[in-house]
């Protein structure tokens, strides 16, 4: 298990400190080595071992489009992936084979699925446990890390999901079936079309004349009749691992 190593190329330096500083948030990312070029960036990639390089694409001099040309024939590529306010591109860039290519203002969310892509590529296995994730939300204009530990259940707001913790709720920018998927593993269900609930959360369990619902925080949710049958077996599960008969 080991962290990513990522080179981060924007010859804007606002934009290049945002994207090293959402990069280094996430605990997938072990490094992150800077350029403000592309003559700079191959000056990195010549003595560092770099899994991926995130590249502005309009740069003075060697534009990304020419710089992801040149990694392309190294021996041992980093991967690729544009970060652009433009989408004039886009067919002009996977036809280079990049991983991902992504709109600038670059999105919290957005970018973590980019890592995603980049670790399932290189096939490594990163040092991001469950509760040692983290979620990056805005507040108040700043990004802030919440951990995803303290996330105690999830609700759908259309295109956007609230993270309901114990101090508050957060809107993050991500599907409920986008977290959903992500978060199986780490002790999460989807108990109904609008919740993802933490089930260590979960007080009570009980059956309504509407039908079941669970209790997280006094607050009583809802679950679909389809998720019945499993969240009773994934709580009956967790109380015998938890040496409850």
């Amino acid at each position: 298990m080991r962290a990513l190593r990522i080179l981060a190329v924007d010859d804007e330096p606002p934009a290049l400190d945002e994207l090293a500083y959402l990069l280094r948030s996430d605990p997938r990312v072990g490094e992150v080595v800077t350029a403000s070029d592309a003559t700079e960036a191959l000056r990195v990639l010549r003595g560092a071992d770099i899994d991926a390089a995130f590249l502005d694409i309009r740069m003075p001099g060697l534009d990304g489009m020419e710089l992801a040309r040149v990694l392309h024939r190294f021996a041992a590529p980093p991967a690729v992936v544009f970060v652009t306010a433009y989408d004039d591109r886009a067919a002009d860039a996977f036809d280079l084979g990049v991983l991902d290519y992504i709109r600038k203002p670059v999105e919290p969310e957005r970018l973590a699925e980019s890592l995603r892509r980049i670790v399932s590529a290189l096939g490594i296995k990163t040092a991001a446990g469950p509760e040692t994730a983290v979620i990056p939300v805005e507040l108040a204009g700043t990004i802030k890390l919440l951990p995803r530990a303290a996330v105690h259940y999830v609700e759908a707001q259309g295109d956007y999901a609230r993270l309901h913790t114990a101090g508050g709720s957060h809107l993050v920018r991500v599907a409920l079936a986008t977290l959903a998927e992500r978060w199986s593993d780490a002790g999460f269900a989807r108990i109904h079309r609008s919740y993802l609930v933490r089930l260590s959360q979960i007080s009570e369990l009980r059956l309504t004349s509407s039908g079941y619902v669970v209790v997280i925080d006094g607050r009583t949710l809802p679950v679909a009749r389809r998720h019945t049958r499993e969240l009773k077996d994934l709580l009956l599960r967790a109380a015998k691992q938890d040496g409850i008969r």
